[in-house]
């Protein structure tokens, strides 16, 4: 049914090689303004936050030769889509115009009178290989860079590629060039290339999934097949790649190719994630607690309702931060009916919470634990004091009955309650059977038992991989969950749980796992 007064359009984006930090702004702008998503295989997945949260996905990806949609048929749905009145953001692989039969679907839209913006992205043969460490051109070595299909059209009778010519450019880029990888080496040797150039094939570059396979033109074709490199990657052949030895930078971070499970909430594991992804990880999102409002806000509303009275407002958690403020709107109170109350913040993070809230947060403890806000209350005159304390509908006494021998009056209200995510068993075990597990972080006692409770009693923690916690309790509910502690930290935050993973693993994973040679 077209939509009235509103004309379609369709933005064809280059959406990069993979690392979705190489997405340009103007692609994310085309993103928050599209009703359709039309996305490729190679797109990186993360992206797709970026659309309204009511768009439509539409995935036309092509793996190994099995194609979701055949091109006519993805240009076809272009039309249609456009025709029905939505803005289309057309996702591809790297940069449109550059083997990504963009001018195809280009072509497509103007045949049907279609409105088309065509937003240029960062094209794998250049990302991919910076991401190696291999400069494309250097002074000394070449001036001279040539990039080729290794898959051309099937159905041309000759190939257009003159490979007398090509022989003799500096470097050359092969975009699909895995599954031709012997014709192109044959190729270029028959027309002069020496065997003894240096050669890279590079498997899921600018990601950390990145594996690079070095050699020459004289054994890479043997070494892609005795490790079954197999696609998608790209071949770099040239004497720059000899530069990658002394240049490499992004597959040595120290936490390069680990997969670092993150077992917080979904809404709540970003800022993991993307330190995380700053250290080379990858991050695996298996939420095993979800945050939901109590069944009552009896407490609370009741807590609100007399703010008057208390002298102290402590925040155990961000989540804590959030709902009180929500609840705080919704009895028609602000920031102003907090006037004259303190606030305690457990750690930076919740204190930031409440920052952002334009309010000062008067005291956020050494240790960013119960114990931790105890001991600094033990140096301030408590006695007569009223304190709420707005927190989860299961936490530890630790805190409310420690307040109360140092001779406050506690009231503790249920701000929000932590249930199991529904996440299942099998989700993760397929990633271990896989080997794409190294770690599993905890940042709570209620992501460990819930863990336990998702994988079963019966559950075994694969050989090799390890667990990180944050904080002693947590750290205690893990190791009487049954699970060894292998990695903490001194600092409890996430900053500091990813600080204590760079210190464990170090340079002696350094991203290895991500080079063959």
């Amino acid at each position: 049914m077209m939509k009235k007064n509103k004309k379609g359009k369709v933005y064809i984006v280059g959406a990069g090689p993979g690392d979705a930090g190489l997405m340009t702004l103007k692609g994310i702008d085309c993103l928050r303004e599209a009703d359709v998503v039309i996305y490729d295989y190679l797109v990186s997945k993360d992206l797709l936050k970026y659309a309204k949260s009511d768009a439509r996905f539409i995935y036309v990806g092509k793996q190994g030769g099995a194609h979701t949609l055949s091109q006519w048929q993805i240009n076809d749905l272009l039309v249609k889509e456009a025709k029905a009145g939505n803005v289309v953001a057309r996702l591809k692989g790297g940069d449109p115009f550059i083997f990504g039969r963009g001018g195809e679907e280009a072509e497509k839209l103007v045949a049907n009178k279609i409105s088309f913006e065509i937003v240029p992205g960062v094209t794998s043969a250049i990302a991919v290989p910076a991401y190696a460490g291999i400069p494309l051109t250097h002074r000394g070595l070449t001036s001279t860079v040539a990039f080729v299909t290794g898959h051309e059209d099937p159905t041309k009778e000759k190939s257009d590629i003159n490979w007398s010519a090509l022989s003799r450019i500096g470097t050359l880029v092969f975009l699909m060039g895995v599954k031709n990888i012997e014709k192109i080496v044959r190729e270029l040797k028959d027309n002069g290339r020496s065997p003894k150039t240096p050669a890279a094939l590079i498997r899921w570059g600018t990601t950390p999934r990145q594996k690079i396979l070095e050699g020459t033109l004289a054994d890479i074709v043997n070494l892609a097949k005795d490790r079954k490199f197999v696609p998608p990657a790209i071949l770099i052949v040239g004497e720059v790649v000899a530069l990658r030895d002394r240049l490499q930078w992004f597959d040595s971070k120290p936490l390069f190719g680990k997969g670092v499970v993150i077992t917080r909430p979904e809404k709540q594991a970003d800022d993991l994630a993307q330190l995380l992804i700053k250290e080379g990880a990858t991050p695996i999102h298996f939420p095993t607690i979800k945050i939901v409002p109590p069944l009552s806000w009896r407490e609370l509303d009741k807590a609100i309702k007399k703010l008057d009275d208390y002298d102290w407002l402590i925040f155990t958690s961000a989540n804590g931060v959030a709902y009180f403020f929500e609840r705080l709107s919704a009895k028609g109170k602000d920031i102003r009916d907090l006037k004259g109350i303190k606030i305690c913040c457990i750690g930076p993070a919740t204190a930031r919470q409440v920052q952002d809230k334009g309010i000062r947060v008067d005291l956020i403890p050494g240790e960013f634990i119960s114990e931790g806000i105890l001991k600094s209350f033990a140096r301030k005159k408590l006695k007569g004091k009223k304190i709420l304390l707005a927190r989860a509908a299961e936490a530890r006494d630790v805190l409310p009955e420690g307040l109360k021998k140092l001779g406050a009056r506690v009231d503790v209200a249920t701000a929000y309650v932590t249930v199991t995510s529904g996440r299942k068993k099998n989700e993760l075990e397929d990633l271990f059977n896989e080997n794409q597990v190294d770690v599993i972080t905890f940042t709570s006692s209620s992501t460990v038992n819930n863990f336990r409770k998702i994988m079963g009693s019966g559950f075994r923690l694969p050989e090799g991989v390890k667990i990180a916690s944050i904080g002693p309790v947590t750290a205690a509910t893990a190791r009487k969950a049954g699970f060894p502690v292998d990695i903490h930290q001194e600092e409890y935050t996430m900053e500091g749980l990813v600080n204590a993973l760079n210190a464990y693993f170090g340079k002696k994973s350094s991203g290895k796992r991500g080079k063959n040679k």
